[in-house]
């Protein structure tokens, strides 16, 4: 990213400004409204609406229309190859199961990735009117005109630290399991169903770890920038880079990341 300018990314960042506003715009009057739901998973439930594929549409049009070489990944249509470094990773409603039971804990993640490299994140919140916005030169906040900078407050030890995951269902090998199991039992408190905005809770100082298990790209790409941005650290449970998914850990600092990994590492395969 040193190779990009600040200026280059403040038109990214107004441009996914743009995206998260459209995205909102097309979300919203399905929201608390009965309507189709459809389940992609055989044998389980992997809910998607309607709202989710005509929101991905209108960012995807958008992006088309505005940088034609970039490439696009999205959750719910196939993605767009890239002719140039740049791939925006789109999940247009994060906490599909929040968002069909009413509960205004859903975003819209909107990531720009630069050869591979998670450069400008943005997570959205349209019913609440909240945005979290981040990438190498910070992040930030933003709420009508009010505007605040983030930056992780990290519990000095383990047993005083937040954990925060979006439910324990998802964990489902015994590795999985135990390290849910032993990160709960050491911790202060556990809190779970926020999605990823526990993610962005962490990055505005209010959570000490986000943990969650099997994320997509989509799912995760957009929260690298933010909770990096705020001075916080996210990487995949061996410690590598977060950005295309999989068993994901944040914390506020990198001495209880530290800690965290090491019970990953002792947990058995």
């Amino acid at each position: 990213m040193t190779a990009l300018s600040q200026a280059q990314w403040e038109e990214w960042a107004d441009f996914a400004r743009s995206l998260a506003a459209a995205a909102g715009q097309t979300i919203l009057p399905f929201f608390r409204q009965p309507g189709l739901i459809h389940n992609k998973q055989d044998g389980g439930f992997d809910p998607v609406t309607e709202a989710d594929r005509s929101a991905e549409q209108v960012m995807r049009h958008m992006i088309e229309k505005a940088y034609p070489d970039h490439g696009i990944t999205g959750e719910e249509l196939p993605p767009k190859p890239a002719a140039s470094e740049f791939v925006w990773i789109l999940d247009p409603i994060d906490g599909t199961r929040s968002f069909i039971c009413g509960m205004p804990t859903w975003t819209t993640l909107i990531a720009l990735t630069h050869s591979g490299n998670a450069v400008l994140g943005v997570v959205n919140q349209p019913f609440v009117q909240e945005m979290f916005l981040g990438g190498p030169f910070g992040s930030w906040a933003e709420r009508a005109s009010a505007r605040r900078r983030l930056e992780v407050r990290p519990a000095a030890e383990l047993h005083d630290a937040i954990l925060t995951t979006v439910a324990p269902e998802i964990y489902r090998t015994e590795k999985q399991k135990h390290v849910l199991r032993e990160l709960r039992r050491r911790v202060r408190m556990t809190r779970f169903g926020g999605d990823a905005y526990f993610f962005a809770m962490l990055a505005s100082g209010f959570v000490d770890i986000a943990m969650d298990a099997g994320l997509a790209t989509y799912d995760v790409a957009a929260l690298v920038p933010i909770i990096e941005g705020a001075g916080g650290i996210i990487t995949t449970w061996n410690g590598s880079d977060a950005t295309a998914g999989g068993d994901v850990i944040a914390a506020a600092s990198p001495a209880l990341h530290g800690s965290a990994l090491e019970i990953i590492g002792s947990a058995p395969a």
